[in-house]
């Protein structure tokens, strides 16, 4: 088998999907999320303007990327990209409205604050944001894999929220956010049984599969 791809072959790949999706001249905004399934911490999604013309390296779906990796593509954005932005929703807004509900409430706040206009939403996964045209919309599913916007946006989404979260463990020690972004292990589990909850976690979840449930640990 012969050497892997490079990162810019890769993302090239990523760039000529999106290309495909503006042959009239369309400006596309990638959305994508982080963060629906954890115990702990917000949801956030970021909405991300690529210059199609001009392919960064590394730029893949979030989960295909080391942390390192992660981290540079991240740096790489931010400087390079044409526009970007980040919304997120609390636990508070989770627990309040549900999770997929705070997940549009996430992306709403990352478009609203992007300061560029745009013709496409190219959205991850199968439902289309509430209250955008619908006719302006497109969802693709594991998006992140296949186009670069919406791979740049879950890079943006999954690096910031890694970061609060790493931030959370400061204030918050006992429950090893730094180690576990606020996902439901093993060991967060137990934390949870031990010390109960904190401000940041989400108590719909925390009740529905913790703090109510026999656990084998």
């Amino acid at each position: 088998m012969g050497q892997s791809e490079s990162p810019l072959v890769q993302s090239s790949e990523l760039y000529r999907f999106d290309r495909g999706k503006c042959a009239n001249g369309e400006i596309l905004v990638g959305v994508d999320e982080v963060g629906r399934g954890p115990f702990a911490g917000p949801v956030v999604a970021a909405a991300v303007v690529l210059d199609l013309s001009r392919p960064l390296p590394g730029i893949n779906d979030s989960k295909k990327l080391s942390e390192a990796k992660r981290e540079t593509a991240y740096g790489l954005l931010i400087e390079h990209a044409t526009a970007w932005a980040i919304g997120s929703a609390s636990p508070e807004e989770v627990d309040r409205i549900n999770v997929l509900q705070a997940t549009f409430v996430a992306m709403h706040r990352a478009l609203e604050a992007l300061k560029l206009s745009w013709n496409t939403i190219l959205v991850d996964g199968n439902k289309k944001i509430p209250h955008y045209d619908t006719s302006v919309q497109e969802c693709i599913v594991s998006g992140d894999a296949k186009s670069a916007s919406i791979a740049a946006a879950s890079i943006l989404a999954k690096v910031t929220r890694d970061r609060l979260m790493t931030e959370y463990d400061q204030e918050y020690p006992v429950y090893s956010f730094a180690k576990n972004k606020g996902y439901g292990t093993k060991d967060h589990r137990l934390a949870l049984q031990q010390h109960g909850i904190c401000p940041i976690h989400r108590k719909t979840f925390c009740e529905k599969f913790v703090l109510q449930t026999t656990l084998d640990i």
